[in-house]
């Protein structure tokens, strides 16, 4: 049979056509022409970092690393009195705090914790604790000169259970209102109760954030949230950092000669170790939230 060359030529430009048809079809794997990644880069990275410090670094108005140095790094500022406290060579990155009844106590008006600028936050720590059985441990707080509650009460309840229970610690921090009142989260009195395992040689990573938008108060426990009452309400519930302010870790002011408030006898003295306590004027985001875990973990 002949085909005339019309034919032929039809022929081949439907093969083309074809061809072109399924081309097109053809899946881009790089549809948004993104730069190739090498792998090098990522090499010795936790979660995309190589060290805390990389994480939100410029909303850390706050830090201590307590390598050698109980100043606050931001402003250098030296504790105004401490008890009963040195230093211990494991630490999460270098040295820590090691507290033997003691605390740490400044009696300064930091800017990063003043009321126009901490209106939402990020609080990360490192503690080794025992429970004692007897006494609650005011693990961080942000005081109010001449009161017994601060703006923030980070309470650990070492009181509700005793030494030889390593299995639970019961995490209980406050915040006072703009209305004067206070609000809590706990977790604690939840259909599920998580906590971290504890002890004396055991570093546990805890966590506050506070976001003023929502009213949201939740706390983290080796990147977990164990927290079971986080809504804690917007308008009068929101969290207000009052001025005049002093931070004090391990005490309140009635375990501080010359400062008593009152004749609460609830808290002792801390007894234990406190690493690399950072301030954010916001609130993390999980992802990294678990990163700081992750990166404290392997020292970095």
């Amino acid at each position: 049979m002949k085909f005339s060359n019309l034919y032929i030529k039809g022929w081949l430009l439907g093969l083309v056509l074809v061809a072109t048809t399924f081309s097109s079809c053809k899946k881009d794997g790089n549809p948004n022409n993104l730069p190739d990644v090498n792998p090098a880069d990522y090499q010795g990275k936790i979660d995309g970092y190589t060290s805390s410090d990389e994480i939100y670094s410029k909303n850390l108005v706050a830090y201590w690393s307590f390598d050698g140095n109980k100043n606050e790094l931001k402003t250098g500022t030296a504790p105004t009195s401490s008890a009963n406290d040195s230093y211990i060579a494991a630490g999460i990155k270098g040295q820590a705090l090691s507290l033997n009844a003691g605390y740490l106590y400044y009696a300064k008006q930091f800017d990063a914790v003043k009321t126009a600028a901490l209106k939402k936050f990020t609080i990360s720590e490192w503690v080794q604790i025992l429970n004692n059985g007897s006494k609650k441990t005011m693990l961080f707080q942000i005081a109010r000169p001449g009161l017994f509650n601060g703006s923030l009460d980070f309470i650990l309840e070492t009181n509700a259970n005793p030494a030889t229970n390593t299995d639970y610690i019961q995490i209980h921090p406050y915040f006072t209102t703009v209305s004067g009142g206070q609000q809590d989260n706990i977790n604690n009195y939840g259909s599920v109760n998580l906590s971290p395992k504890i002890g004396a040689n055991v570093w546990v990573h805890l966590i506050l954030t506070y976001d003023n938008a929502t009213g949201v108060f939740n706390i983290w426990a080796n990147g977990i949230k164990v927290g079971n009452y986080p809504n804690r309400g917007v308008g009068n519930s929101l969290f207000n950092s009052y001025e005049p302010s002093e931070i004090i870790m391990g005490a309140n002011y009635n375990l501080i000669p010359g400062k008593t408030v009152n004749a609460d006898a609830s808290y002792a003295a801390m007894t234990g170790s406190i690493d690399e306590v950072r301030i954010y004027n916001t609130v993390l985001p999980d992802a990294h939230i678990k990163a700081l875990y992750n990166l404290g973990k392997l020292g970095k």
